[in-house]
């Protein structure tokens, strides 16, 4: 894989097939929204194995591109707020920063093709993840705000030699992990629908989809949108940020290695009520700051991505567009965090749970628009905290775009530092979890030799099935 450098051959702008009515009303962002400002788009995708009845990658990849483009704006006309920008209202006296997105004048979302001469076992058989997958993404570094100028969807599709890898950038002030893999689920059943539509069974222009999104945004009681911000320019509250040079590897969990996770943590806990993720977010926790070799007496804390539309009174459902999403913090000492269990970590993160309902929730959410802030990677997060993102409920290898289940899931830069964990779903199913941990060199390597972690993790012995 030396040398092998990406080839951008071609992008285009896709449109919503049909504008919805919706699309031409101002729509303001919501307080969840807008603390997403100065944090990175979105960047997850899929890898995907040329089926074996390719005869000529050329018409091949026509084919499958003109199909991605054809599905993709049938997708935006029910996910039509991705097409179009964000838009800033501001007035001076006294100082106040609003935004909204408009539909109306835009290009719609990117879509890009490149080649990269190398293979799925480049990808796939490193220990660690290789820098080259950054390069599957477009929006590098892009962070949310820019997307006064910069689309707010990007899907860049790479062609390897023999495997296809779809690369989604989203901008995350329009929607959360759920959001998200709602969007991406909804595209491959509208393109697979379209094969079916092709063979004679059914209409191409009219796919009924198993989840419409819901586009009203949501604002606490007693808090009617616009929600002001007050700044005068972006300036005073948005902030690049690079990541240090970090060490990124996938560690895989089987069902069984979770289950006997959870069976630990409960039994030393002497409950029943703590999850097989609250178990395996306390382990990696543990062992993430034994690696880092904390004085004891150093604070750490686990913070855990979690989505409130469940939490909510009335629950707001799922196919909620927009960003729903709060990081839960469990805190305590480095000495007595590893003077003690698993279960008595676990226990901490389950307690962080259970207290998050929805006085909690609104009571943040109106105390943030009395007095708002733009939370700033480099500022957020501490360099002795655990932060677990996305999830492994999300519905990630159901999406085949034509070339059978996906092989494996992949990020690119965005939203990286040292102890950010993000979670997958095992290609396997049945309960099993994929984390992409994220350390400094020296912090992975103690990891990759912490008894405690070693002793629980399986390691996939099979990179990918034919």
């Amino acid at each position: 894989m030396t040398g092998a450098a990406i080839r951008h051959i071609s992008e285009w702008f896709v449109k919503p097939q049909h504008p919805m009515e919706e699309s031409n009303q101002i729509c303001y962002l919501s307080p969840w929204d807008m603390l997403m400002l100065s944090t990175h788009y979105i960047q997850k995708g899929l890898l995907f194995k040329k089926p074996a009845s390719v005869v000529n990658d050329h018409d091949f990849m026509e084919n499958l591109l003109e199909k991605l483009k054809h599905s993709l704006s049938l997708a935006l006309f029910h996910f039509y707020p991705l097409s179009g920008h964000l838009v800033t209202h501001k007035t001076h006296d006294p100082p106040s920063y609003t935004l909204s997105f408009d539909c109306k004048n835009s290009h719609g979302a990117k879509f890009m093709y490149a080649t990269l001469d190398i293979t799925i076992s480049d990808i796939l058989s490193p220990i660690d993840v290789p820098p080259i997958v950054q390069s599957f993404f477009d929006l590098d570094r892009a962070l949310n705000h820019d997307g006064h100028t910069l689309p707010l969807l990007s899907i860049k599709v790479t062609e390897l030699v023999d495997g296809v890898f779809i690369g989604c950038s989203m901008n995350h002030s329009m929607a959360d992990g759920t959001s998200y893999w709602n969007f991406f689920n909804t595209w491959s059943e509208i393109f697979q629908a379209q094969a079916q539509a092709h063979q004679g069974q059914g209409n191409e222009y009219d796919i009924p989809i198993s989840h419409q999104p819901i586009h009203n945004r949501w604002f606490p009681n007693g808090c009617d949108p616009p929600t002001n911000l007050p700044f005068r320019h972006h300036d005073e509250f948005i902030a690049r940020f690079e990541a240090p040079k970090l060490r990124e590897r996938i560690f895989h969990f089987s069902a069984e290695c979770i289950a006997k996770l959870k069976a630990k943590a409960n039994s030393e806990w002497n409950t029943t009520k703590i999850s097989s993720f609250q178990s395996l977010s306390a382990l990696v926790w543990r062992s993430i700051t034994r690696a880092r070799r904390l004085p004891y007496e150093q604070k750490t804390s686990c913070k855990l991505a979690t989505n409130n539309r469940s939490r909510m009174e009335p629950p707001i459902p799922n196919e909620y567009f927009g960003n729903m999403v709060h990081a839960l913090s469990a805190e305590t000492s480095t000495g007595e965090l590893l003077e003690n269990d698993l279960g008595w970590a676990a226990w901490k993160l389950h307690l962080a749970v259970s207290n998050h309902n929805d006085s909690v929730l609104q009571q943040s959410v109106k105390e943030w628009v009395r007095s708002p802030f733009i939370p700033q990677i480099a500022r957020f997060y501490d360099p002795y905290c655990v932060m677990m993102g996305s999830s492994p409920r999300f519905n990630m290898y159901e999406n085949h775009f034509g070339m059978g289940k996906p092989l494996a899931v992949r990020s690119g830069y965005a939203n990286k530092f040292d102890g950010k964990v993000t979670s997958y779903p095992g290609r396997e199913g049945g309960g099993s979890i994929d984390l992409e941990v994220c350390l400094l060199p020296d912090n992975m390597t103690a990891l990759e030799s912490d008894k405690e972690f070693v002793n629980a993790l399986s390691i996939s012995t099979t990179l990918y099935q034919e």
